[in-house]
This record gives structure tokens, C-alpha cells and sequence, in this order.
């Protein structure tokens, strides 16, 4: 699911510089470097954001974080 999103990304993002290129008469590239770039940025944030609350729940105790549900 990870890689399938990337990939949309990857080919919205793409589409979205060919068509400002087309209307705004802008010169867009996308470069291999750029998609590397946003690609390991969403990693690390997408790793960070999972692992921080992950760490989190495992610390605690199962009976005392059941016992406000």
C-alpha cells in the first residue's frame, strides 16, 4: 500500500508540473534527485509517525491503559 501510494504521488506530482508547463508557459522539470528527495522525506516522516506512538503504547501497562476505555 506504501509503494502504490508512492507511486500516485510520484505521478500526480508529475502531472500537476506537465500541466502547469502546458498552461502557464512555465518551464517545469521533475528530476530523478526531486523524486528520491520527497520520497525519502515521506519515509522518514511516515517511519517517524509510526514508531513514536508504537514506542509509546508498548510502554504501557495493557491492564492500566484498558482500564479507562
Amino acid at each position: 500500500m506504501t509503494v502504490a501510494g508512492g507511486l500516485i504521488g510520484i505521478a500526480v506530482g508529475a502531472s500537476i508540473a506537465f500541466g502547469v508547463s502546458l498552461l502557464a508557459g512555465w518551464a517545469t522539470k521533475v528530476t530523478l534527485s526531486s523524486v528520491l528527495m520527497a520520497t525519502t522525506f515521506s519515509i522518514a516522516v511516515g517511519v517517524g509517525f509510526g514508531l513514536w506512538p508504537a514506542r509509546q503504547a508498548a510502554k504501557l501497562d495493557p491492564i492500566e491503559a484498558l482500564r479507562y476505555e
